[in-house]
C-alpha cells in the first residue's frame, strides 16, 4: 500500500518478501540515479579538458564576450530544466541532462585552465570522498532531513546571489566567505537531497515516471558535487604560474 506525503511516497508492505522486493528496486532506482550522476559528471570533465586542451578554442571563448555566456548560461540552464521537467517527455529529459553537463564542461574549463592539473585531479578525489561520505549517510540514516531543507536553500540562494555579484566586484574576502558558506551548503544538501531522492520511490510508479525522477535526482546531486568540487577549489587548487 502506497501512502501519500506531499510529493513523497512510502511503501508499507506485508511481508518479508515483499520488503525484498521494495529494498531491490529501491536499489536498481538509486543506482540509475548514481550512475547518470557520475556520467554527467565526467561529460562535464571531459568536456572541460578539450577546451582547456585547445588554445584557439579557449581564447574564442574566454577571451571574448563569449564568456559571459558560457558562465551565465549553465545557470539559467539548469533553472528552465527543473520547471519544465515534470511535463517533458523522459526521452527529451534524457537529452536535456547531457546537454547541461555538456555546457557546465565549457564553463568549467576556466578551472582547467587557471589550475594545475595535478591540484584538480587532488581535488576532485576529495570532493569524491566527501560526496560519497555525506550521500552514504543521507541514504542510511533514519534521522529525518526534511528540517534542513529551508535552512539550506536559503543559503544556496545566498550563495548565488553572491557569486553573482562577485564576478562584477571581484573581492577576494567576498570569494573567500563564499566558499566558505558555500561548502558547508552543499555538504549538506548532500545529505538532504539524497535522503530527499530516496524517499520520493515507489514501486507503484510506471516506468516514465521512474525514468524522470531518475533523471531529476540525477541533476541535483551532480549539482551538490560540481558545486562543492568548484568552492573546493578555490580553496586547495593551485594555480598556474603566468
Amino acid at each position: 500500500m502506497a501512502v501519500e506525503t506531499g510529493k513523497r511516497y512510502y511503501t508499507r508492505v506485508g511481508t518479508t518478501a515483499d520488503q525484498a522486493v521494495v529494498d531491490a528496486g529501491l536499489r536498481s532506482y538509486m543506482l540509475r540515479v548514481y550512475n547518470y550522476m557520475a556520467s554527467g559528471v565526467a561529460l562535464t570533465g571531459i568536456v572541460a579538458y578539450l577546451v582547456a586542451a585547445t588554445p584557439a578554442l579557449s581564447a574564442a571563448i574566454f577571451g571574448t564576450p563569449l564568456k559571459w555566456v558560457v558562465i551565465l548560461a549553465p545557470i539559467v540552464f539548469v533553472f528552465f530544466f527543473s520547471s519544465k521537467l515534470e511535463k517533458m517527455k523522459a526521452s527529451t529529459a534524457h537529452t536535456m541532462f547531457w546537454v547541461f553537463a555538456a555546457l557546465m564542461g565549457l564553463s568549467l574549463a576556466s578551472a582547467f585552465i587557471v589550475f594545475t592539473g595535478q591540484s584538480i585531479a587532488r581535488v576532485f578525489f576529495i570532493t569524491a570522498g566527501t560526496f560519497a561520505a555525506m550521500s552514504l549517510y543521507g541514504y542510511t540514516t533514519k534521522r529525518d532531513l526534511s528540517k534542513w531543507g529551508s535552512f539550506l536553500i536559503m543559503g544556496l540562494i545566498g550563495v548565488i546571489l553572491a557569486s553573482l555579484v562577485n564576478i562584477f566586484v571581484g573581492s577576494s574576502a567576498l570569494q573567500f566567505a563564499i566558499s566558505v558558506i558555500g561548502v558547508l551548503v552543499f555538504v549538506g544538501l548532500t545529505a538532504y537531497d539524497t535522503q530527499d531522492i530516496k524517499n520520493m520511490y515507489s514501486e507503484h510508479y510506471d516506468s516514465e515516471t521512474m525514468s524522470k525522477l531518475s533523471i531529476s535526482g540525477a541533476l541535483r546531486l551532480y549539482l551538490d558535487f560540481i558545486n562543492l568540487f568548484m568552492l573546493l577549489l578555490q580553496f586547495l587548487g593551485i594555480r598556474r604560474e603566468e
